[in-house]
């Protein structure tokens, strides 16, 4: 049994990780996961092991300076955020904004008035603005009535960077068509691509997603059913694709599933309304990830990912302390959005795919998935 709880390991590991940046790394610009992880990580039930993993997580990278705030903007003068938006150099400025906006009113206030402007651009590196966004909820949401400054600064910050790496992508999906999930995946049409998919390959495909075949019919091929229903259809189906593409950088495609796993935290809290819109902008986000990284179907849809395990995938609870002991905190982040999800829907591709990610993403110590194509951006 853990000598600390959830709510004192998440806000230790906050204070320890309060003179971060948002981004990191040496001529790149990576997200920081330092939050996300640790608060992954207490949710596994290895909160004792949370204070020494900020510890290896600070020491394998180094991180960029908290940006400063330049001028700054008004929350009820959209003349004056929406420039703003997509723009980092004004990061700063968007945290002192969300600073002020949740000083003066309840946190789910300021969430369900500012969801609607971001998800948009809910790409926005790589939808790590969302899945930050989405581990300060649960924690704030864990809290009660009674959050910690720490707790409030942290949903300010993955708003702050949601806002600062806004990113559109092209064209306005919609739940109007009559595909289920798993047949608008198989209808996507995959681009072959010579001489492998680099970093510049993946950029460019995405900067002409507009162009590739098939991109928005996908945008408007999904039938319209319940949010819930379809973000455990995302999660399973993602799972899927991911343990189908072991040729693929084993970090992007997890995405597939840790982004509606984490607005899955946020729906409760948020006006029915936006449900289905934001579910939208997910699969638009899924068909974007299936366009740039994969040029074909591999293994999607079959059990051919068997024959990559000499051995079953270990036990819940087993799979937890393997993330733990691995350190990688895409590794923690994917195991434990994998676990919730198996909760809500038993299905074998989970802890699958868990287990494939803890086997082809590097330990934390020996540089985890920062190596390759990069762990975060394209």
């Amino acid at each position: 049994m853990s000598s600390i709880g959830y709510r004192d390991a998440v806000n230790d590991a906050l204070e320890r990780m309060e003179d971060l940046g948002y981004e990191r790394g040496k001529g790149v610009d990576l997200a920081n996961h330092g939050p996300m992880g640790a608060e992954a990580l207490a949710l596994l039930g290895q909160e004792d092991e949370v204070a020494r993993w900020v510890e290896r997580y600070r020491r394998a990278m180094e991180h960029h300076e908290p940006p400063a705030a330049r001028f700054a903007l008004d929350p009820a003068d959209e003349s004056s955020w929406r420039p703003a938006l997509g723009d980092f150099r004004r990061a700063g400025d968007w945290e002192r904004l969300f600073a002020r906006e949740l000083a003066d009113a309840h946190w789910r206030d300021v969430l369900a008035r500012w969801w609607p402007r971001l998800i948009p651009g809910l790409f926005a590196g790589l939808t790590h603005g969302l899945i930050r966004t989405g581990h300060a909820v649960r924690g704030l949401s864990a809290a009660g009535g009674n959050p910690t400054r720490l707790q409030l600064t942290e949903l300010a910050r993955g708003l702050s960077y949601w806002a600062a790496r806004y990113a559109p992508l092209p064209g306005r999906p919609r739940l109007s068509g009559r595909h289920e999930l798993s047949a608008a995946i198989a209808a996507l049409p995959r681009m072959p691509q010579e001489g492998g998919m680099g970093p510049g390959i993946v950029r460019e495909r995405l900067d002409t997603l507009d162009r590739m075949p098939g991109y928005h019919e996908a945008l408007e091929s999904l039938t319209p059913e319940q949010a819930p229903r379809l973000l455990s259809e995302m999660t399973v189906q993602f799972a899927d694709v991911y343990l189908g593409h072991p040729e693929v950088y084993p970090v992007p495609l997890i995405h597939g599933v840790t982004a509606p796993a984490a607005v899955r935290l946020v729906l409760p809290h948020l006006p029915s309304e936006v449900h289905l819109p934001t579910v939208a902008r997910l699969w638009q986000v899924q068909a974007a990830f299936l366009l740039a990284f994969t040029v074909d179907r591999r293994g999607e849809g079959t059990d051919v990912w068997r024959s990559e395990f000499a051995e079953e995938p270990p036990s819940m609870a087993e799979l937890g302390a393997r993330a733990a002991e691995h350190g990688d905190e895409h590794v923690i982040k994917f195991t434990e959005a994998c676990l919730r999800e198996y909760a809500l829907r038993p299905d074998p591709r989970y802890p699958a795919a868990a287990f494939a990610a803890q086997r082809r993403i590097g330990r934390l110590d020996d540089g985890g998935g920062v190596g390759g194509l990069r762990a975060d951006t394209p």
